[in-house]
């Protein structure tokens, strides 16, 4: 992909579009980035950018016919929106930050990617640690937090694991991983997606350009994932049954049959995360990395010593035979539902923040079996108490910070019993994202005292 002179406009000014935009500067492009903030709350960011880049802050941006010659955008910026809308009337390609790095990564370089509603971070982390226990360097980026612009030039060989969210597999055109995964889908985004059909089609996307030579790794029993047609060879995985051929449990067994060779890779047991949705992962992970060639014992190195990934399911701490969990990626009540069923403690589940569309009833049927105490903050927080009051629980406490929740919950926590945040919502609504809202958690948590924190 030749940038050269190219005049391009990049949407947004988190971490992902900042990373594009240094890598698009040191390609001889003329760029522009645009963020509705206004200037003094990007302060950092300006101060990061390349000397030649200009900027468009704190308006409305607008994209006429002959302005650009590509659009970059972040992932949280919807397709609908004016910005973009104007740009694909006016004719301007809308890329994804992960798409502009497939264009531009070292011949050396491939891409595993991962894609579901619950389980790609830690899928994602999992697949980087398999492949360098198996001698191949690697990384995982995306939506984990590296962005790939950045991570594609920290690897100039190797493979990188990438999260893809299904905000980024909106604007990919020529995206290709080696292999890929699909761990689930149940209703998220549904705010911007509109319907199921919509969001699943383009969870789908991850392999629209593969080969038929090439892997995709499906969830066997995910009846969204049982209508896809992918264009490459599939490889399935269940949590619930023995296949003929793909990734199961047997015996309290991993075991992959591939290629008509059956193998045990290692036992249940033997794997350090906690859950049973994890398995979900882990057999995905295990199906991935067997079908690009990494060999058993690499795998099964990395299932007994991978402990997981920070804000999924992260232990911060025991204090006075409490412990405290920080689940802050658990953005949508399936996440926090699979969250619960982790533990067989009393829980406090600290919970709320912005909806994504979703509905509740679910998660409050599980919340009346699992929960002693729900400790609610965030602008969902009513919507919420409703829903779990309706399913006849009522032991709820309303906050206004973190802060006040971790204290709260401190309070009425006796010893055996898990202090779990874990918000069944996204974070825009108080926090920056997920990361910060865990972070401040983590931190809330530590100051409570100074007993021997969890490793």
């Amino acid at each position: 992909m030749r940038l050269s002179g190219k005049r391009v406009l990049v949407a947004g000014m988190a971490r992902s579009g900042l990373a594009a935009t240094r890598l698009l500067s040191r390609h001889g492009a003329a760029v522009t980035v645009y963020d509705r903030k206004e200037p003094v709350e990007l302060d950092a960011e300006i101060k990061s950018l390349p000397p030649d880049v200009n900027t468009i802050l704190g308006v409305q941006g607008k994209v006429n016919p002959g302005d650009f010659d590509l659009v970059v955008t972040s992932p949280g910026i919807p397709l609908d929106s004016p910005l973009l809308a104007e740009s694909i009337k006016a004719g301007v390609p809308v890329i994804s930050e992960i798409e502009l790095a497939y264009r531009l990564k070292p011949p050396g370089l491939d891409f595993m990617a991962v894609t579901g509603t619950n389980g790609k971070t830690t899928t994602t982390a999992l697949i980087a640690d398999i492949l360098r226990k198996g001698g191949i360097p690697s990384a995982a980026a995306g939506n984990i937090g590296l962005p790939l612009t950045q991570a594609i030039e920290e690897l100039a060989e190797g493979v990188i694991a990438v999260e893809c969210s299904s905000f980024q597999l909106e604007t990919i055109e020529g995206f290709h991983p080696r292999c890929s995964g699909v761990i689930n889908i149940t209703p998220d985004h549904l705010d911007r997606h509109r319907t199921m059909e919509n969001y699943a089609e383009i969870k789908s996307r991850i392999f629209m350009n593969q080969t038929p030579e090439e892997y995709t790794v499906l969830n066997r029993t995910d009846p969204w994932i049982a209508e896809f047609k992918p264009p490459c060879r599939t490889l399935f995985f269940s949590t619930e049954s023995v296949l003929e051929r793909g990734v199961w449990v047997e015996d309290g067994k991993i075991t992959v049959s591939l290629e008509g060779k059956r193998e045990v890779i290692c036992g249940v047991s033997e794997v350090k995360l906690r859950g049973r949705h994890n398995l979900e992962n882990i057999l995905c992970a295990v199906g991935m990395t067997r079908a690009v060639g990494i060999a058993p014992e690499a795998i099964r190195q990395a299932l007994i010593t991978f402990e997981g990934v920070r804000h999924r399911l992260q232990e911060v701490r025991t204090l006075n035979g409490v412990l405290y969990v920080n689940d802050s990626k658990g953005t949508n009540p399936e996440s926090t539902i699979k969250a619960l069923e982790s533990f067989s403690e009393p829980i406090i589940l600290i919970a709320g923040g912005r909806s994504k569309g979703g509905d509740f009833d679910k998660l409050a049927e599980v919340i009346t079996q699992k929960v002693k105490a729900l400790v609610l903050l965030g602008e969902a927080r009513s919507i919420i108490r409703q829903t779990v009051e309706n399913a006849g629980f009522k032991e709820i406490m309303e906050v206004d910070s973190i802060e006040e929740a971790v204290l709260t919950a401190h309070k009425i926590a006796q010893p055996g019993e898990v202090v779990l945040l874990s918000p069944a919502c996204a974070s825009w609504d108080m926090f920056r994202d997920y990361e910060e809202r865990g972070d401040l958690f983590c931190r809330a948590v530590m100051a409570l005292g100074e007993d021997e924190v969890c490793v």
